[in-house]
């Protein structure tokens, strides 16, 4: 009898590790009693007020009698089948004895990349049951590749402000009607209910495609980070929860530190996310030991930076993030021997699995919280690409004071030995400039210095100044004795 109650918990994790439907939660309903200021729809004695300036898109499931109501000035009622507004005929309204004014409530505030707005739905749209799978706070919100569902026969108001021009989709569903291409969402923006609907700097883009890649794809809500966390947070500048370990992790697309294990994984072409997420589930995730444990697995961009400063590109890796339910000392320990787990699976099945390398980080609640792993390969690599970085660099630089005059090679028979840097003294320098005169005068007389210059009369001669062409003209030198001169 166990067995089978078994096999249906794994296939509700493998559900859920599947979901890529996302539900809003939000309504502009009439008869939702959170959207008036006084928490309770109007009744017939009451006033009902829409503020003039605001717009609004309301759905009216059921007949509505009222005293008074006052309408906005760029608006729609969606009237479902038998609803309607009439006019309050005095007579006796059980629980409604006093009248009132009763405001709808601003819906301006509803924004798109709130994740408490959002819940992950089945295709059907049933709610998920919240299990062992979760998401990272940026895949909350619907991804680039996501179905979006907007409850039938509900109206909504939906700020869609946005750090990126467009925000694509893979579908959306709105009063019961799917639109899943290109063509058919253009064609709703041009209807009289958009414009009402959404509101905002973003536009939202149905390309009818799911994700292409097997290995998967990022989600893409980066680069509104910085709302998600500010709605996530409240405007009020909350700040995260402290954590019960000492050095929290902080995954990718994730606001706060989380207590557990991370796990990021190189991969090759050959990896496949949907199979290796099973795996996860079935051989591991599943297991009675590992209860208390929720996962997290999906492709994340990591930014590179050259020797840590310099921003280059972002790096593809799939990334792995553990919790549990510990407390105290144990807090994130049965999310670490998970973690260990699946990194012994990588050592082992790495290469069949499509899986290059694998680095492993732990937090927990003991003292010595911060643990850090990962797969050999991996430190081969980086040990490789640093010591070429430092030998490049090291040859550069004797290049460079080569370049300059600071280096010379010393020979030692025929062999070049280290090259010698020769950089100048100051001392040097300073007995250059302050060198005396020589005491004793060492030169010698030039014969030539003093010699009066060949005369410009052609009518005189001199031996010396006439000497033929084919004789040699000698200076004796002072210094050399004439007896050792050779004629």
């Amino acid at each position: 009898m166990k067995r089978p109650v078994f096999l249906l918990g794994v296939l509700q994790l493998l559900a859920a590790a599947a979901a890529v439907y996302k539900q809003w939660i939000p309504n502009t309903n009439f008869e939702t009693a959170s959207n008036w200021e006084k928490g309770r729809v109007p009744c017939a004695s009451d006033v009902v007020r829409f503020e003039k300036n605001k717009v609004i898109s309301v759905f009216v499931g059921s007949p509505h009698a009222l005293t008074d109501m006052y309408l906005p000035l760029n608006g729609e009622f969606v009237l479902a089948s038998g609803a309607g507004f009439a006019a309050f005929d005095g007579s006796w309204d059980p629980g409604c004895d006093s009248g009132a004014t009763v405001r709808f409530a601003d819906a301006e505030h509803h924004a798109w990349f709130n994740p408490t707005l959002w819940q992950a739905v089945s295709p059907d749209g049933e709610l998920e049951p919240s299990g062992r799978i979760f998401s990272v706070d940026e895949e909350r919100v619907p991804c680039r590749y996501d179905d979006v569902i907007f409850q039938p026969e509900t109206s909504f108001r939906v700020n869609v402000d946005s750090s990126q021009r467009v925000i694509h989709l893979r579908s959306i569903s709105l009063m019961g009607q799917e639109l899943s291409s290109p063509e058919a969402w253009a064609g709703y923006l041009r209807g009289p209910s958009a414009p009402l609907q959404f509101h905002g700097n973003g536009t939202l883009r149905v390309t009818g495609t799911g994700c292409p890649d097997k290995s998967g794809c990022a989600c893409g809500n980066a680069p509104d980070g910085h709302r998600i966390c500010a709605a996530l947070l409240g405007v009020s500048g909350r700040q995260c929860p402290a954590p019960a370990c000492q050095s929290p992790l902080q995954p990718l697309g994730h606001c706060c530190g989380v207590c557990g294990a991370t796990i990021n994984l190189d991969f090759t072409p050959d990896f496949d996310l949907q199979k290796y997420r099973d795996r996860l589930v079935q051989g591991l995730l599943s297991q009675p030991k590992y209860a208390s444990v929720r996962m997290a697995i999906s492709k994340v961009h990591k930014a590179q930076t050259f020797l840590g400063v310099i921003p280059r590109s972002s790096t593809p890796l799939i990334q792995i993030v553990l919790i549990d339910d510990g407390a105290g000392a144990q807090m994130g320990s049965t999310a670490e021997q998970l973690a260990a787990d699946i990194m012994e699976d990588v050592a082992q099945h790495g290469e069949t699995l499509g899986i290059s390398s694998g680095k492993m980080e732990a937090a927990t609640g003991s003292a010595f919280s911060r643990q850090e792993g990962s797969h050999a390969l991996n430190r081969i690599i980086v040990g490789t690409v640093s010591g070429l970085l430092f030998s490049l660099l090291f040859l550069g630089g004797i290049l460079f004071l080569y370049r300059k005059g600071k280096l010379r090679w010393v020979m030692l028979g025929s062999l070049p030995r280290l090259p010698t840097l020769r950089l100048p003294r100051p001392w040097d320098r300073a007995e250059e400039m302050a060198a005396p005169d020589p005491a004793g005068d060492k030169g010698f007389d030039n014969p030539m210095f003093g010699v009066e210059p060949p005369s410009t009369d052609c009518g005189e001669e001199t031996p010396q100044e006439m000497a033929p062409k084919d004789h040699q003209v000698f200076y004796l030198n002072p210094l050399y004795d004439a007896s050792e001169t050779e004629t």
